[in-house]
């Protein structure tokens, strides 16, 4: 059984983002009147009988554009008229296209899929993933043993982080070393922080990141839009850490 997670990215993406204006009883019509505009031509007449000037009057026309700011001229132009309703069909097509996507990424089994409309994002995943307040989704593979690392520990862990197409966009397996970061420093992305702060060592866990959780997005970083991450975690080890000065030096050892 499936569980559709909702919700919304700004930012979000991704992600898209240009500012616009909105007008709620208003609808902005682009019409064009014709104005007339008289063009006289006189000339002057040496008949004693009309004894004045002869004048021609010839009407030539224009177009005039502007703006109509009203919903009285046009009563059958609603508000509700540029509503788009929601259709269930293409939020089937929209899932199944996200899913021949992760297939062709080879997404790990069991990989949620994303339903994008926009800005608006439903999240589909079995029951066996839980959603925090925060908006944060996780699922635990392996809870692990020991006590949850404390600002100021060092984590050592593995991790595999893919997109909502299922793409791999980095991993510490292929680097060949894990990640080590000390907790309660912003080393990490807040999302990433929320979701490893309460695992143990040995565990695995699945974090999904939405976007106002998630990375910055910039051209210099793996992320190009406000969108939801997905990160496969594994946690190795807890470790102390302490200040260590000798003479103007000084660091932090972690063991």
């Amino acid at each position: 059984m499936q569980m559709i997670l909702s919700s919304s990215s700004s930012s979000s993406l991704p992600i898209p983002s240009f500012p616009c204006k909105c007008f709620s009883t208003f609808h902005a019509v682009r019409t064009f009147f014709p104005q007339k505009k008289h063009i006289v031509h006189c000339s002057s007449s040496h008949n004693l009988k009309d004894n004045g000037f002869h004048c021609k009057v010839k009407l030539k026309r224009r177009v005039v554009p502007f703006l109509l700011f009203s919903s009285g001229l046009f009563p059958t132009l609603s508000a509700s008229g540029k509503t788009k309703s929601k259709n269930p069909y293409d939020e089937k097509r929209l899932l199944e296209q996200n899913k021949r996507m992760q297939k062709e990424n080879s997404a790990p089994e069991g990989f949620p899929n994303f339903i994008r409309e926009g800005f608006e994002v439903k999240v589909v995943t079995s029951e066996n993933y839980i959603k925090r307040d925060s908006g944060l989704i996780y699922r635990d593979f392996e809870v692990g043993k020991g006590d949850c690392p404390k600002d100021g520990q060092q984590v050592i862990f593995h991790y595999i982080g893919y997109n909502e197409s299922g793409r791999r966009i980095d991993s510490t397996y292929l680097q060949g070393s894990p990640a080590r970061i000390r907790m309660g420093t912003n080393a990490l992305v807040p999302g990433f922080e929320e979701g490893i702060r309460d695992m143990r060592p040995g565990g695995k866990r699945r974090i999904i990141i939405p976007p106002e959780l998630g990375p910055p997005v910039g051209p210099s970083t793996f992320f190009s839009a406000k969108q939801f991450e997905v990160f496969d975690v594994e946690l190795l080890s807890v470790q102390d850490c302490q200040r260590r000065t000798i003479g103007f030096y000084s660091d932090v050892v972690c063991n």
